[in-house]
């Protein structure tokens, strides 16, 4: 699925940061439940973006509502944060990605797709200023 709402890379220099909610469905059960296969994804995911990791990635497991039960995940990275949750029920992963530094959301999106699985996905980005 193409980027919903689109950035131009000139668009993309004169914000503070950029914020993408990438949302993708139908994920392999295997990987989203898996804190190590999460864990390998950051590390993945901030080599390709080339974001300097801050600390652990930090993977819990919680949820006593099964509409809501799964992992979270949070890495801090120089520039702000990933997070993102991934729910048992329905195989769905809810990643957002906010740096100051520019990336390509896009990319992020495709990357994370193909990592996890999904059949299909949806991003949101926003400029902040």
């Amino acid at each position: 699925m193409a980027t919903e709402n689109a950035i131009k890379p000139e668009e993309a220099l004169n914000v503070w940061g950029i914020a993408s909610a990438i949302d993708i469905y139908d994920c392999i059960p295997e990987k989203i439940r898996d804190a190590e296969v999460i864990k390998q994804f950051v590390i993945e995911l901030c080599d390709l973006i080339e974001m300097k990791r801050f600390g652990e990635c930090k993977v819990v497991h919680f949820g006593e509502d099964d509409k809501v039960a799964g992992f979270s995940m949070v890495q801090l990275i120089e520039t702000s944060l990933i997070s993102a949750h991934f729910a048992n029920q329905t195989n769905t992963t809810y990643l957002d990605v906010f740096s100051c530094k520019t990336y390509d959301p896009e990319k992020v999106r495709a990357f994370a797709q193909n990592y996890f699985g999904g059949s299909f996905s949806s991003i949101n980005v926003t400029l902040r200023h």
